[in-house]
């Protein structure tokens, strides 16, 4: 199973996903899925596929960034346990978890959940239900979809790097902003608000814009932010661009209001992206940014500490993960296709490529 999902790598993750599915289904039984894209920075949700299941964003955004609850995706990520099912986490009795307890009225029993981490980095995540009633996930189940996790977390990676075909119809849309009353219920959204919501890949999309997924997880983790857990994500949107979501508090207003604004993102918050799912190093990373940068050998090694010879490795490495041959299609062909046309040093928010593992 693991070599037929590795042959998905460089499909559109939607495409990746539906695929990896019907891979799944043929040593897992499940009922319905969810399968959620990730900011590996923030871990924050930046798209989702629902198949046989549903959940409004309010929801999902609530169970996974403020309630407690067992096998939380982050938790399974950063825990590098990587995969749980709610049954063996509660010891057998699921009105233990808060979301069994929200979902079992509709018919659901166990899931299964796993999050795919790959060099650290934590791109993904799956939710698989059973209905009520059907037998419980097992321990091998468990350990199965946690084998997986890394491949998983490859082809959802690469995924980012597959050229769409880009459109240029929304260029001239401004800034967006929704605003979220103390309760989390939407006060008001802007024109161009929704129609950069409608650019994200959130599959069935939702009749009501301010329940995108992606925009409440950013709002849930405008509420409860700290400095070490940002409400802030990039997002890739059906034409291949890319968007900033950042949600803050407000103030002047009722206590508790919040807002998520959306924006192009810009080629400094992209850049660390791109790298890290190109697979690059840290160091790798600084070559290449200094390569961006156009310095020559000599001076990259002197700004790094290195020799010569070990930047000239670290940039056969660089071409080797990226698939050029040269400097100038490290720079034209690979940076330039992601809206990345220079590094600038110092514009990258702290977090912007943490790994899940301190």
């Amino acid at each position: 199973m693991r070599s037929r999902i590795r042959e998905l790598a460089g499909l559109d993750w939607v495409s990746f996903a539906t695929h990896a599915t019907r891979e799944l289904r043929r040593r897992i039984d499940f009922d319905g899925c969810c399968w959620h894209t990730v900011d590996p920075g923030t871990v924050l949700f930046t798209g989702s596929v629902n198949q046989e299941v549903g959940c409004s964003g309010s929801w999902l955004a609530e169970h996974e960034y403020v309630v407690q609850d067992v096998n939380k995706w982050s938790f399974l990520a950063r825990s590098g346990r990587l995969a749980g099912a709610t049954s063996l986490a509660t010891h057998g009795d699921l009105s233990r978890s808060a979301r069994h307890r929200s979902y079992e009225a509709f018919g659901w029993g166990d899931d299964l959940r796993g999050s795919f981490v790959i060099d650290g980095a934590y791109w993904g995540a799956v939710g698989l239900l059973r209905k009520s009633g059907t037998p419980w996930y097992t321990e091998q189940d468990v350990r199965l979809l946690a084998a997986l996790s890394a491949v998983l977390a490859d082809g959802f990676r690469k995924a980012l790097l597959v050229k769409l075909a880009n459109s240029n119809d929304n260029a001239d849309i401004g800034p967006g902003v929704v605003v979220f009353d103390p309760r989390g219920e939407v006060e008001s959204m802007s024109p161009a608000a929704k129609r950069w919501i409608a650019e994200m890949v959130e599959l069935p999309t939702p009749r009501d814009l301010g329940e995108s997924k992606v925009v409440q997880s950013i709002a849930a983790r405008a509420r409860v932010a700290t400095k070490d857990s940002p409400a802030r994500a990039r997002v890739r949107t059906r034409s291949g661009s890319w968007l900033l979501l950042y949600g803050t508090p407000l103030s002047g207003g009722p206590d508790g209001r919040t807002a998520v604004i959306i924006q192009p993102a810009t080629a400094a918050e992209v850049a660390p992206l791109v790298a890290l799912a190109y697979g690059l190093s840290e160091r790798e990373r600084q070559v290449t940014q200094l390569c961006m940068q156009g310095l020559p050998t000599k001076e990259m090694a002197r700004a790094l500490g290195l020799s010569a010879y070990t930047v000239q490795d670290h940039l056969k490495s660089v071409f080797a993960k990226t698939g050029v041959s040269t400097r100038g299609e490290l720079v034209g062909q690979i940076f330039l296709e992601h809206y990345v046309p220079r590094w600038e040093d110092g514009a990258a928010p702290t977090g912007w490529i943490a790994k899940v593992h301190s």
